[in-house]
Order: C-alpha cells, then sequence, then structure tokens
C-alpha cells in the first residue's frame, strides 16, 4: 500500500504590469510665510482684552459684566483672525493660504500668477484672486530697496545694476514681500507639472471663528436690547 504524495498548493499568480499607486508625497517640508509683527499684535491685544474684561467682570455692576463678556466672545475670534490666523505654506505640491476667513489651496497647476502691487496676490486659470494676508506689502520697504538699487547703480560704471526695480527680478528687488511672492512665483513655474500638483483650487470658511464670533453679536444684541 503506497501513501499518496500530497498534491502542492496552488499559487497566486502575480501581475508584473504596471500598478497605480498612490500620488507621491512632497519630497519637501513646507515653506512658511508669516507676517511676525502680526503675531506680535494679536498676542497683546489678547492680554489687551483679557484685561479689560477681567477688570469688568471683577469690578463691573449690573450688567456690565455680562456686555464684557460679549464683547470678548467677539473680539476673541476677530484678533485670532485677523493677526495670529494668516499664514500662507508652499510645498511642491500646492499653495496653501490661509487668510482671516478662508482657507484656500491651489494645486501648482491651477495658479496662473503672483503679483505683489500694493497688496500681494495670487491669480488662477480660471480667473480667481486670493489675497495673501500673511505677505503684506510695505511702501516703505520698497522704496528703501530702490534706493539702495539707485545707488548701486550710480557706483556701477558699466551699468550691470539695474535702476529700475521689477516685482520679477529678485536680484534687484530685497523688500521681503517682493521676495516672497518672486519664490512663490518660481514655485509655481518649476512644480506645475509635477502629478501631484494637478487639481482645482479648494476653498473653505472658518467656521470655526465665524460661530463664535455670531453667537457673541447674538448675546450682546440681546443684553443691548432687553436693557
Amino acid at each position: 500500500m503506497t501513501t499518496p504524495e500530497p498534491t502542492p498548493e496552488p499559487r497566486p499568480e502575480t501581475d508584473s504590469g504596471p500598478t497605480s499607486g498612490p500620488t507621491p508625497e512632497p519630497a519637501s517640508a513646507d515653506r512658511v510665510f508669516r507676517s511676525s509683527f502680526g503675531i506680535a499684535g494679536g498676542v497683546f491685544l489678547l492680554l489687551l482684552a483679557g484685561v479689560f474684561t477681567g477688570d469688568a467682570v471683577l469690578r463691573g455692576e449690573g450688567r456690565t459684566p455680562w456686555l464684557a463678556l460679549a464683547g470678548l466672545i467677539i473680539a476673541v475670534p476677530m484678533v485670532i483672525a485677523l493677526t495670529l490666523r494668516p499664514v500662507v505654506r508652499a510645498n511642491e505640491d500646492r499653495l496653501r493660504i490661509r487668510n482671516p476667513f478662508r482657507t484656500i489651496e491651489l494645486p501648482w497647476s491651477s495658479v496662473a500668477d503672483l503679483r505683489a502691487g500694493y497688496s500681494s496676490e495670487v491669480f488662477t486659470h480660471a480667473g480667481a484672486t486670493y489675497q495673501l494676508w500673511s505677505v503684506p506689502v510695505s511702501l516703505r520697504q520698497r522704496k528703501k530697496a530702490a534706493r539702495k538699487a539707485m545707488r548701486a547703480a550710480q557706483d556701477d560704471p558699466h551699468g550691470r545694476t539695474s535702476v529700475t526695480a521689477d516685482v520679477r527680478d529678485s536680484a534687484s528687488r530685497t523688500a521681503p514681500s517682493d521676495q516672497v511672492v518672486a519664490d512663490l512665483r518660481e514655485m509655481a513655474e518649476r512644480y506645475a507639472g509635477r502629478p501631484g500638483a494637478q487639481g482645482e483650487p479648494q476653498v473653505r470658511w472658518a467656521y470655526e471663528l465665524l460661530a463664535p464670533a455670531a453667537a457673541g453679536l447674538l448675546l450682546l444684541v440681546i443684553l443691548l436690547a432687553t436693557g
């Protein structure tokens, strides 16, 4: 009597053809642009509002503490939105703009141009325009940069330095806002063809700030109406 040999288990066939994997993540970390003066001003205003509200709550009489609290509920989201919240983040795939009440994500393929006039703005191929709140334009710094370029031109007998300051020329523009816009424009031109940089713009409202401010305003109206 012979023992039957074990039948080998079938092995699953592997497909050696091309597979569609996930979109590659950006190789470099985000570049962050925000205003240090805005952050300092926001912290100062929040501390000031806290001191005044605390004084009104502890020493106020009648409806004064409630009015102070309602004002604080309105003021805190507004101060955060206008000073601490604005930031611009950029990586190899997209430009993310966090303005006071909206967050805009722009894949580089959707960006048509960036300019710094009286404000820093980004333009999309669809015709939309978004302002970069965290990159404020300083005319004083721009004039200072132009004066430096003019002095350099006067000291250059061969005329190698341009007197006119063009936003697209990062060498002749040393104002911080103009340099940031030039860097972002260079990133848009370089990464627009990446697979991860394709897509449509996305806009999201900051309801986490709008809702508390609206609640504080409603409370203030009720207190004033019933007073």
